[in-house]
């Protein structure tokens, strides 16, 4: 039974359904970068929505998650060369891993496939339920399971700067709602225009033509708006060291990575600069213990005349036991630490293994070091009279840390990373477009220090003023004006976002009730 199952549900996966779907996944995938295709995401949907055509429920569902794993098997390709190069597991137990977080990922393209198609078997049409299921499925992902906000599908239009700019009131998921919409009326029209019987999407079509036209307008407004002349900007040095992953947290390397960033540093601060930015975990040793080397990277601040903010794993007690922190310290013109600020978002076998007990086999990526423990809160750090926020490597890829890191005072969002763990992928990237939506969403400007590339400086409106490449050394220098940190976003949060998870239930529910009043047949 079990041997002849399995070869069926392969058929099901290439009929003509399964086919469309992955033709839909293969477009969402082109469309993030770092393939130049953004536009494939305003049609990607369209084969996926004309597989849903008459389908039952199970093959809603079927149909959907076959188009995730298409999309998400191609967009995280990379996660094989963080296990099998830097977590130095073999390509069995990458390859199921892999597997399960494409498949996890999944699941929300096919509930949002599943509730629209619920809703159109009782009248609701898909125009509205989709776009709805869609965000509230992003939604959800976003922190359940410890949270995977990666590559939603309003990050692949980053670069679009008159569109994004609604990040703002909505974040990414007013954007993503837009992009599903649009490929509904798409779907709709290119249907009518076939001759196949059903009316042009006249409503539907009005709607999104207002939308996106209000979109527009309001990012072409606070474009042209112009940012506030009452705060100084500040000199900015980031700077790039390319430090190789195998040697960077080996004893006999530590000089010359401190080497590294002592000539680069010295090299970017000739005219004079405020603030010097290291990437994370750039002093591959504990700050705090390593009082000679300490002292090195202080006189270095002191002989500058400049602010200092770099990466160091740092230690403290709680509740009377040791625990080991991902962190960045800020050293003043003065030489003195002035501050320490902890990573709050933990990676989940990179910087601790969940289930570490049931799961021996596995270690931790970051060697030399126990289990990191999370940071306590969002704690600005000062760069003369600019507070600034930082996001430590994968915490940029979520709004909630941007939000809090604002509206506790900073000015500035600084992510300061190591993805030298991706390669030469498209991975890098992929990070630094959904950080740009972070200086969107909270109108803050964000600086990128990044220890093999990509560094960046994006302004509070998601443009991207410079970029190094990957994997080489250098620095990027930038007058960074510190942003108004006045959004509406930073006020309500993911309120909009949240309106779609309860009208989902909505749609849900009266589905299943109508369903149950009229007998609708549930197997297919």
């Amino acid at each position: 039974m079990t041997a002849r199952l399995i070869p069926d549900r392969l058929a099901t996966l290439f009929d003509r359904p399964g086919l469309l779907a992955i033709s839909s996944g293969v477009m969402i995938a082109l469309s993030f970068p770092n393939s130049g295709l953004s536009f494939l995401a305003w049609i990607a949907l369209v084969p996926l929505l004309t597989a849903l055509e008459e389908a039952s429920l199970r093959t809603a569902f079927r149909i959907g998650f076959t188009c995730g794993l298409t999309a998400y098997a191609g967009i995280l390709y990379w996660i094989n060369i963080v296990i099998t190069d830097y977590g130095h597991l073999p390509w069995a137990v990458s390859i199921p891993l892999y597997l399960a977080l494409v498949a996890w990922l999944a699941l929300f393209y096919g509930f949002a496939t599943l509730v629209a198609r619920a809703g159109e078997q009782v009248g609701i049409k898909s125009a509205f339920s989709l776009p709805v299921a869609w965000v509230a499925g992003d939604l959800l992902r976003s922190f359940l399971l410890t949270g995977s906000p990666w590559a939603m599908l309003g990050h692949s239009q980053y670069r679009i700067l008159p569109l994004i700019q609604i990040a703002d009131v909505c974040g990414v998921f007013g954007i993503t709602l837009l992009i599903v919409l649009a490929n509904v009326v798409f779907y709709r029209a290119l249907r009518a225009v076939s001759g196949a019987g059903v009316p042009y999407p006249v409503k539907s079509a009005v709607v999104l033509l207002i939308l996106f036209s209000a979109t527009l307008f309001y990012g072409f407004s606070r474009l042209n708006g112009g940012a506030s002349a009452s705060d100084k900007p500040l000199r900015i040095a980031l700077i790039q060291g390319n430090i190789p992953q195998d040697v960077k947290w080996s004893p006999a390397f530590r000089d010359k990575t401190i080497a590294i960033y002592e000539r680069l540093t010295r090299e970017a601060a000739k005219g004079g600069v405020d603030l010097v930015i290291w990437p994370e975990s750039a002093i591959p040793f504990f700050f705090q213990d390593e009082l000679q080397q300490a002292e090195r990277i202080k006189k270095l601040a002191r002989e500058l005349s400049t602010s200092l903010l770099f990466g160091s794993p740092a230690h403290e007690l709680r509740n009377g036991k040791r625990v080991f922190l991902n962190s960045a310290f800020m050293i003043s013109p003065d030489g003195e630490v002035t501050g320490r600020s902890d990573k709050i978002h933990l990676v989940p076998f990179g910087e601790y293994v969940p289930l570490g007990r049931l799961l021996p086999f596995i270690s931790k990526m970051v060697v030399d070091i126990g289990d990191f423990s999370a940071g306590k809160r969002a704690v600005p750090l000062t760069a003369g009279q600019t507070r600034i926020g930082t996001m430590i490597c994968a915490e940029a890829v979520f709004p909630e840390l941007g939000r809090d890191y604002v509206n506790n005072g900073s000015r500035i969002l600084a992510n300061i990373t190591n993805d030298a763990w991706f390669g030469r992928s498209s991975a890098p990237y992929q990070h630094l477009s959904i950080a740009a939506f972070r200086a969107v969403e909270t109108r803050t400007p964000l600086v990128r220090a990044a220890n093999t590339g990509v560094t960046a400086v994006v302004d509070q409106n998601g443009h991207i003023n410079t970029m190094t490449g990957l994997f080489v050394e250098g620095f990027r220098i930038s007058d960074v004006k510190p942003g108004s940190g006045d959004s509406i976003y930073l006020k309500i949060g993911d309120a909009p976002a949240w309106l779609c998870v309860f009208l989902t239930a909505g749609i849900t529910g009266l589905a299943w009730v109508k369903r149950r009043k009229s007998g609708i047949e549930t197997e297919g």
